[in-house]
Formats: structure tokens, C-alpha cells, sequence
């Protein structure tokens, strides 16, 4: 107990104290904390105000005596510079709201003009709406609706038209029947095989052989009877055997066994090609009924005026004439100013001829000839005889040709006639001294020499009928005389100046070359007589597919610095207008007559005589275009008088026009993309052809700029510097820039160049001058690229020209030129220059001063060859050959436009001239 009590009351002392020891420590810290401060408070106050104002410690300061400590005055610059930016910033907010105001102002006023424009907008289209709806009712009542003709295609048996009174009197209106032949026809023409007949064993091979041959490339020949216009039937020439040709009343009977005769033979013509100057008028006594006659032999009573033909004998019969053989039309004046070598035939009679009652040669010994040959005669040997002039006349031959009675024979052989004719200014053609005789093989023969060789026909005797003598102009390429003006002959001849013979000269080559000189051209100008007579269009040339080599575009087109700097000219507004196509068949139903008779007459070529171009131009020798219906348009008819007209838009002749871009390449891609990129933008471009002209096609990872218009890259068969100018389908336009791939041209050069073209439509207008000069030492002519101050070539490395001129040089251009080109791979544009030309017989345009086009960097082209210039000297030689005369001629002419020097305002209102 003690030990617990014990414990106890010792233990209860310590807790005493350490609960007074806490009450005091608690006290202690209550005091410092309250009571400390205050006296601390206290005290620090009562020191400052002993101290005074200027030195108190611890009490606020007054003015900036805070800032001017050291510790604090990069704070106060920073409220400074802060309070100033927020200054700034608060002018800033004020001004922003401002312009808010404004452009919410100008927001109101851009909503009430959209409205406005809407409103505006939606009245326009009621106009154009109800404009375009007066139109049709205008269009509906001044236009009725046409169809095309109905072809009334008669059955076998049909007995076809009534019989004419007489065989005399068929005309076309009487005897021919149109029904067969609308104007949407084609003209589809049957030919009869001769060698399924009876009369076909006694044909000549030869004239069979190459009539079959011409037959099968005419475009015109069909094989289905049913649609055929017109029924072809070879009965002549007869050949030279033992056994006798038919009767004339066997041959009618023959003829009227043909499956498609139908009674009277209409739409049938009876072809007699004659290959000797005694040919057999068989059908002299046979009754034709309404089938027409065409050869080379009439006799007055026997010839149908307007309905029967007079076609040109056949020389060339499987043979193709030799151009380098042909001897030049110049110089004019050759060494006999005329000749002849003839026999007057009194009494021939024929062995095939046994017609009763009366056959030809009976009826034409009937009428004896007049005295006019005999003065004849007297007269060209008064003229030989007095030397005068250097004349060769013979009237008696040691080996005449056979010929008919009253005609003077043909002297010796062909190559022998030939020679006198190449050295003769004048060849007579002494017309038969029967005029009952129109038209005679012997005198077609001798025309055809004549005109063969270069040698101006004179006809003596004003009655012959010379061929297709309704369509060609003959005076614009012979001398006709009647026979009673002999004795004035030699004056006229020596009346006519250089110039006028060398026309007339050069007509007749043409008329040569286009009609008479190989048996498909005899055959195409026997029907084109026919299908213009009956007039119905001609059909339309087969262009050149363009297969497209497929490519990859999207390339973007950069831009090249020196597209943008266009000089002193500006061309007016760039073109927005899509990619369209030029008029087309403009001509097709609307030529007249005279412009019909025009087309026979003139070079350089077969326009309505063979297929037209798709262009369809109809272009006169003197190069006057016909009217706005022709490919060649003409000018006149624009807006202008200010000059602000024409220079706003293209140009006040045509209101639109595009042209298409062929560049010709061949293995050169990366100047080739370099090219097209140049022509991104350009104006008034319609397409690019692009003529790859290699066997290799183009890389698969190469791609195309992206110039914003068709870029068309065509496949070519072979190498050849001719697809240059082939008529691809794919040009659309009649202008052609050809263009190199390497030519570097500004964008307004283009324009200019193009802007004169359409101008001179028919001329080359290019930037490349070149000339020829004549080489006196070595007499041949070379082709000089130097500087000067006239030309006569414009390159077409970079020049327009018309569309028709493609189809010329790749379809009537002699194929020699063409040949040559590709032996050389030379010469393209020379030949160009030569057949424009000579069409036109115009010097080509040279527009601006530039005289080089070659891009700098670019690889050298085979002009930098030194043999190039070797082979163009040799080809301009050839060239002449070929033409038989130089068709390039000088000029000092430039176009350069005024508005390089003279600036026109926008606002001009006046007229001015400048010279």
C-alpha cells in the first residue's frame, strides 16, 4: 500500500509544474506577438516625426522620390512603356472599328448592286429570250423547211422519156435525165465492162488497159447500178486487125442490149478515146438515141451542141509524161517564130467504114474543100521566102500519118514533130478544109503536141470545135484566126510582146497538166465536164487522218520572259473565246456559171474539175478572190475609222478568225516542250498539231505543258519533210502557222504576222526572207540566205498560209518535187514557195524586221549542215525543170505596222492616214 501511495504522491509535484511551465510559455508568445509589433509600431513613428519630413524612413514619400530609387525605376519604365502601348493600341481599336463601319457601309451598297445586276440580268435574258424567239418565227416565215431531192431511181423496164423529134435536138433539159442525179448525189458514174461485150475484142488492149486502171482510182465510179448517175460505155479506139469491126447497125443493136440502155440510152455516154490521128467515126451512122457522144472526130451533122463532147485524143496512154524532158518555157522567143509539116489529104477512104447508104468518108469527098488552103499555102511560103522572120513550113511529107480526107497529115514520128516543136515560138493547127468536119483527131494531135512542148498553138480556122471548147477558154492559151485572115498572120504574131506569150504559154502548160496529159486526168476532165454541165458539186478531197499518238498533259506552262516583253505593239485584247472551227463548204451550191467557166480556165489547178477541198476556194490565176463564199475570203466590210476598231479586236476585214499551229519535230523533246510552253496565252490559237515525224514515238514519263487548247501529236508513216504541209483533219482553221520547233517568236510577232495574213490570204507571210539570184558563170540558179534588200522566199520554218495550199502541194503538185524533198530530206519550204507562186504569181510577205527565229541554246538544225546550202541550190534547179520556168519573183516589200511608231489612244475619234 505504502509503495502505491508512496508512488502516487510523489508522482503529482512534477505535473503541477509542468502546467504552470505551459501557462507561462503561452503568456510569453501571446505578448511578443501582439505587443511587440505595437511598441515596434509605435516607436519607428515617433522617429519620423522627430526626424522631420525631409527625413523620415519608413512613412510614405511624397512626389517621385519612390522612383528614385534604384531598385524600382526599370519597373516604373515598364508601366510607362506599357501605358504608352496602350495608348496605341486603343487608337488602333478606334480606327479598326471605323474601317468596319466603312466596309459594312460598302457591304450594304455591293448587296443592293448585286441585287441591281440580278434584277438587270434576269430582263437581259427575257430580251435575248424573246429575241431569240422572234428570230425562229422570222427564220420559219422567210426560210420553209427543205428536204433533200428525191432520187427517182427507175426500174429496168421503165421506158424512160419521151423520144425527141429529132437525134439533132438532144439537148440536156430534153435528153438527160436530172432525177437520177440530185444535187446530193455525188454524181455516182457505172462504167460498163467493155471486155463483157461484144465490141470489147475489137477495142485497142492498150486504150482498154489504161482506161480500166483510171477507172479504179476515180472516186466518182460506183459499183452498183441501181444509184448510178451516169452509165460510162467504151466503144473506141478500134484496133488495127484482120477481122472486120461491127456494122453500124450491128453495134446500135449491141448497144441497145446493154442491161441499163432502158430503150433510148439516157444518161449513157459513148466513149471514143482516139490514139492516132486517122480514127474511125464509127458511129457516125449509128443511132444513139439519148446517150451522149464523146471523141474526137464530128462531123457537123453528127455533133449535138451542149451534149455531146469533144474530148482530147489519148497519147499518154499507160505512161506517165517526163517533167525533166518538157523544155522551158523560157526564154519566149525560139528559134522559128512558127512552123508546120503537114499533107493536105484529098481521097482517104477507110477499109472498117462499109455503112450504107452513105458512110463518112463518102459524105466529106461529097463537099470538096474551099481555096482557103490553097492560099494558105501560098501565104506561109511568101512569108518563108522572104526571111522576114525564121519560119519552117512543109506541106509534103516523105512519111505521112493516115488521116481523113480534107485534113492535113500529121509528118513523120512523134519524137521527130517534137523536136521541130521545141525549137518554135508558134505551132499552126490547120483546121480540116471541110467545115462540115467540127472537130478531127489529126488537128486534137497536133494541138496536143504543141501544147505538150511548150509550142503557142495557132488554129487556122475559126469553125473547129477544139476540146471541152464550152468550159476552156482557148484564147487565154492559143491564137485562133479564121482561115480568111492568113495573110495577116505574121503581123499578128509579131504584135504580141514577151509578156503575153509567156502567159499564154504558161496557160497552156496548165491546161497540159491538168486535162490532157495522162489517161486518169483525160478521164476526170471527161466527167467533170459532165458533172459541171449537170451541175452538181464536186465532191470533196479525202484529208489526211490525223492518228493521235496518246500523250499525258497537265504539265503547267511556265512562263517565258520574253512572251512578255511584246515591244512598241500592242494587238489588242488577248482572245477568250473556246477553240472554233472555220466555215466549211462554203461553195458548194452557189457557183454560177461564169465562176464555173473561170475555174476550167485558170491555174494552177483542177478546182471544180476534180474533187474539191473541204476549204472548197475557188482561186483565179491573177489571184482575185471570188466573193465571201470562197475559202479565200475577201476583204472589206469591217468596222473601222479610228483605228481604235481595229486595234481593240483582230482586225476589221474578218470579225473572227483562229488559226491552227503545225510544228513539225523529231526527236527533240525537250525543245519541242520548251516550244509549246512558249505558245501558252497566245491569242486567236485554235490548236497545236504537233507532226512527230519519227518511228520512234515519244517517251511514256514525258509530260505535255498544259497551254490551255488541244494539243493534237499525229503519227506519221515515214521520215518526210512532206507531212509538213499534208491536209491533216485535225486543222480546222484555214489559216496554218507552220512553225519549227525550234522558231523562238514573241507572241505579238505571232499576231502581227496573222493579222497580216488575213489580208493577203493567198500570199506565204512569214518572218525568214531568202531570194534566188541567177549564177552567171555557172548558168543555174542558187539559193542565197544572206541579208539584203529584197526577197523572194519567206521560209515556213515560221509562216502562215491558207489551208488549200496543203492539199496543191500534196495532191496536184507534180510528184517529183515531192520525191525530191525526201531524197534530199531538204527543200520543203523552197517547194512551198514555188507552188504559191506560181498559183498566184505573187512574191510572199516578209512581215516585221527579223531576218533569224532560231531559239539561242537550242541544237543545231541541219540548215547549219554545209552541204544544206548545196542541196537547196540543186533543188531550186530541179524546181524550174519541173514548172519549165522561175516562178519566184522579187520584192522589196515589208509590212511593218504603224502602230510600232504611232501610239493611238483609246479615246481617238478621228481618221488618220499614215504613209
Amino acid at each position: 500500500m505504502q509503495r502505491n501511495g508512496g508512488g502516487g504522491g510523489g508522482g503529482g509535484q512534477p505535473w503541477v509544474l509542468r502546467r504552470v511551465r505551459l501557462t507561462w510559455l503561452s503568456f510569453m508568445l501571446f505578448f511578443i506577438l501582439v505587443f511587440f509589433p505595437l511598441i515596434a509600431h509605435y516607436y519607428l513613428t515617433t522617429i519620423d516625426e522627430a526626424g522631420g519630413p525631409d527625413k523620415r524612413i519608413f512613412g510614405p514619400r511624397p512626389g517621385g522620390e519612390l522612383c528614385e530609387a534604384k531598385h524600382v525605376q526599370d519597373l516604373c519604365r515598364i508601366r510607362e512603356s506599357v501605358s504608352e502601348e496602350l495608348l496605341q493600341l486603343e487608337a488602333k481599336r478606334q480606327e479598326l472599328n471605323g474601317e468596319i463601319a466603312r466596309l459594312n457601309l460598302r457591304i450594304e451598297a455591293c448587296k443592293r448592286s448585286i441585287d441591281s445586276a440580278k434584277q438587270d440580268l434576269l430582263q437581259l435574258k427575257n430580251v435575248i429570250s424573246q429575241t431569240e424567239h422572234s428570230y425562229k418565227e422570222l427564220m420559219a416565215q422567210n426560210q420553209p423547211k427543205l428536204s433533200l431531192p428525191v432520187r427517182l431511181l427507175p426500174d429496168k423496164e421503165d421506158p424512160g422519156l419521151p423520144p425527141p423529134k429529132s437525134a439533132r435536138s438532144c439537148r440536156l433539159r430534153s435528153c438527160f435525165d436530172y432525177a437520177r442525179c440530185p444535187l446530193t448525189s455525188g454524181f455516182p458514174v457505172y462504167v460498163y465492162d467493155a471486155g463483157s461485150y461484144p465490141w470489147g475484142d475489137y477495142l485497142d488492149p492498150l486504150v482498154k488497159q489504161a482506161f480500166a486502171a483510171s477507172v479504179k482510182s476515180n472516186i466518182y465510179v460506183t459499183d452498183n447500178p441501181g444509184i448510178a448517175c451516169l452509165y460510162l460505155v467504151l466503144v473506141g479506139e478500134l484496133q488495127e486487125s484482120s477481122s472486120p469491126a461491127p456494122s453500124p447497125s450491128e453495134l446500135e443493136k449491141q448497144l441497145k442490149a446493154l442491161p441499163y440502155w432502158r430503150s433510148d440510152g439516157h444518161n449513157h455516154v459513148l466513149v471514143h478515146f482516139s490514139r492516132k490521128s486517122m480514127t474511125q467515126n464509127f458511129l457516125y451512122n449509128v443511132s444513139t438515141g439519148r446517150a451522149a457522144v464523146a471523141q474526137s472526130t464530128f462531123l457537123e451533122q453528127q455533133y449535138r451542141e451542149g451534149f455531146d463532147l469533144v474530148v482530147s485524143p489519148l497519147v499518154h496512154a499507160l505512161s506517165e509524161p517526163n517533167f525533166l524532158e518538157v523544155p522551158p518555157q523560157v526564154p519566149v522567143k525560139r528559134k522559128y517564130l512558127f512552123t508546120f509539116q503537114g499533107e493536105r489529104v484529098e481521097s482517104l477512104r477507110s477499109s472498117l467504114q462499109e455503112a450504107a447508104p452513105q458512110s463518112f468518108e463518102e459524105e466529106m469527098e461529097g463537099d470538096p474543100p474551099a481555096d482557103y488552103d490553097d492560099r494558105i499555102v501560098g501565104t506561109l511560103k511568101a512569108v518563108q521566102d522572104s526571111h522576114l522572120d525564121q519560119v519552117l513550113v512543109e506541106f509534103t511529107c516523105k512519111n505521112p500519118q493516115p488521116s481523113l480526107p480534107t485534113e492535113w497529115a500529121l509528118c513523120g514520128e512523134r519524137e521527130d514533130r517534137l523536136e521541130v516543136l521545141k525549137a518554135s515560138t508558134f505551132g499552126l493547127v490547120i483546121a480540116p478544109g471541110d467545115g462540115q468536119l467540127v472537130a478531127s483527131a489529126g488537128c486534137g494531135m497536133r494541138l496536143f503536141e504543141a501544147l505538150e512542148v511548150g509550142t503557142i498553138p495557132v488554129v487556122l480556122g475559126d469553125h473547129s470545135r477544139l476540146p471541152y471548147h464550152q468550159f476552156i477558154r482557148w484564147s487565154e492559151a492559143a491564137i485562133i484566126v479564121p482561115k480568111p485572115r492568113v495573110t495577116e498572120l505574121h503581123f499578128l504574131l509579131r504584135s504580141l510582146s514577151d509578156n503575153d506569150m509567156l502567159a499564154m504559154r504558161r496557160q497552156g502548160r496548165f491546161l497540159w497538166e491538168t486535162y490532157f496529159s495522162t489517161t486518169e486526168n483525160v478521164l476526170n476532165t471527161l466527167l467533170a465536164s459532165i458533172r459541171t454541165s449537170i451541175q452538181v458539186p464536186a465532191a470533196p478531197i479525202k484529208e489526211e487522218p490525223a492518228h493521235e499518238i496518246p500523250h499525258k498533259a497537265g504539265k503547267m506552262a511556265g512562263t517565258d520572259a520574253n512572251l512578255a516583253d511584246n515591244g512598241d505593239l500592242d494587238l489588242g485584247p488577248v482572245e477568250t473565246e473556246p477553240p472554233y472551227a472555220s466555215p466549211r463548204f462554203l461553195r458548194n451550191f452557189t457557183y454560177t456559171a461564169a465562176e464555173t467557166y473561170r475555174t476550167w480556165n485558170q491555174a494552177p489547178g483542177p478546182f471544180h474539175l476534180f474533187p474539191h477541198t473541204p476549204m472548197d476556194p475557188v482561186l483565179p490565176s491573177e489571184a482575185k478572190f471570188l466573193g465571201s463564199g470562197t475559202g479565200f475570203r475577201p476583204i472589206g466590210g469591217g468596222t473601222g475609222g479610228s483605228g481604235k476598231e481595229f486595234q481593240a479586236a483582230l482586225g476589221g476585214n474578218v470579225p473572227r478568225e483562229q488559226f491552227t499551229v503545225v510544228m513539225l519535230t523529231y526527236e527533240r523533246e525537250e525543245v519541242l516542250m520548251n516550244s509549246l510552253e512558249r505558245l501558252n496565252g497566245l491569242p486567236y490559237l485554235n490548236k497545236v498539231v504537233v507532226v512527230w515525224n519519227s518511228p520512234k514515238p515519244p517517251s511514256d514519263d514525258l509530260l505535255w505543258p498544259d497551254i490551255g487548247l488541244p494539243i493534237v501529236v499525229v503519227r506519221t508513216e515515214k521520215n518526210s519533210l512532206n507531212n509538213r504541209f499534208l491536209p491533216w483533219d485535225a486543222v480546222e482553221t484555214e489559216a496554218i502557222l507552220s512553225i519549227d520547233d525550234d522558231a523562238h517568236l514573241r507572241h505579238d510577232e505571232i499576231m502581227f504576222g496573222f493579222r497580216v495574213w488575213r489580208e493577203a490570204r493567198d500570199r506565204v507571210v512569214g518572218f525568214p526572207g531568202r531570194y534566188h539570184a541567177w549564177d552567171v558563170n555557172h548558168q543555174s540558179w542558187l539559193y542565197n540566205s544572206n541579208y539584203s534588200c529584197e526577197l523572194s522566199m519567206v521560209l515556213t520554218g515560221a509562216a502562215f498560209f491558207h489551208k488549200y495550199y496543203a492539199y496543191l502541194y500534196s495532191y496536184v503538185m507534180p510528184q517529183a518535187i515531192r520525191d525530191m524533198v525526201d531524197d534530199y530530206i531538204n527543200c520543203e519550204d523552197i517547194a512551198m514557195n514555188f507552188l504559191v507562186s506560181h498559183i498566184t504569181r505573187k512574191p510572199p510577205i516578209k512581215v516585221t524586221s527579223r531576218w533569224t527565229f532560231r531559239c539561242p541554246g537550242c541544237p543545231q538544225a541541219l540548215s547549219h549542215d554545209d552541204s544544206h546550202f548545196h542541196e537547196r541550190h540543186k533543188c531550186i534547179n530541179f524546181f524550174v525543170k519541173v514548172y519549165g520556168y522561175m516562178p519566184l519573183l522579187y520584192t522589196q516589200f515589208r509590212v511593218d505596222s504603224v502602230l510600232f511608231k504611232t501610239r493611238l489612244p483609246h479615246d481617238k475619234t478621228k481618221c488618220f492616214k499614215f504613209i
